[in-house]
């Protein structure tokens, strides 16, 4: 799937059903019907399906709101992106590597840079067509983002106030998060502000933002059109089967993301 806590097929997504959202977490421990259809009815075990992966992921934020530049807001876009500026070269990428394959060896990326998008400022709902609508206008006219390119990844992230509905299900309803492509040219994560207890699932909205955020860069890295590269028809992608595990990297909160080889999250 893809965000932090991983999916639920009750969100559709542009290719079938893979999953590849980040499902809610009740407070107490209790996983919401979401996060229960994320947890693995089988064995995990990823597959390649010779699908494109990010092998040198370059992720590009993009804070979508006047909101973010105003107080505690403002604190966390300097922790997310000093978040991507250590992660992407830190040992939760280099454990990726075991999803090489023959002529696509995944490793280090870097953080391209970032924005804080002011106009058009979005309204209480945004859907995921609006977000890809902003991407593909941005890009065709705003000098400050990165063309793309197959490593490019735009993380968009929406302030405080403003769910976002995609397939049907909307944000603190049925996920706290996704990744996505369109047409397979331009790759993305939709990363809706934790501001709800099935989005922060007992963490600080800091720690539920680096968390969320690490799920969906390593599934965006090894599954960037759901479905396609490493998979797990019954599980989902990398992070789906680990959902709402979580350890620290550095001084960073990360989710654990599956490992075939050690046969367990890690």
């Amino acid at each position: 799937m893809s965000s932090h806590p991983t999916s639920a097929k009750s969100v559709v997504p542009a290719h079938g059903d893979a999953i590849r959202i980040v499902p809610l977490y009740e407070s107490g421990g209790t996983p919401t019907v979401e996060a229960a259809k994320a947890a693995p009815p089988v064995a995990p075990h990823l597959t390649y399906r010779n699908g494109p992966m990010l092998t040198a992921v370059e992720v590009f934020t993009i804070f979508w709101g006047a909101a973010w530049q105003q107080g505690t807001n403002a604190a966390l876009v300097t922790h997310v992106n000093q978040f991507f500026d250590f992660i992407l070269t830190s040992p939760l990428i280099d454990q990726l590597a075991e999803y090489s394959v023959p002529g696509k060896s995944i490793g280090h990326g870097r953080h391209a840079g970032t924005l804080t998008l002011t106009s058009p400022t979005p309204r209480h709902t945004v859907t995921d067509s609006a977000i890809q609508h902003m991407l593909q206008h941005e890009i065709s006219i705003n000098s400050a983002l990165p063309q793309p390119t197959p490593n490019t990844l735009y993380f968009v992230y929406l302030p405080p106030g403003v769910r976002v509905v995609q397939g049907g299900s909307a944000s603190c309803q049925a996920f706290c998060g996704y990744h996505s492509d369109i047409s397979g040219q331009i790759f993305y994560a939709a990363m809706p502000y934790p501001g709800c207890s099935g989005c922060t699932g007992g963490l600080s909205p800091a720690e539920a933002l680096t968390s969320t955020s690490s799920h969906e860069l390593c599934e965006a890295i090894t599954d960037p059109i759901p479905g396609q590269a490493w998979y797990d028809d019954h599980n989902g992608e990398i992070g789906d089967i680990c959902a709402w595990k979580t350890k620290k990297v550095g001084a960073f909160t990360v989710q654990l993301e599956w490992s075939n080889q050690a046969n367990k999250c890690i």
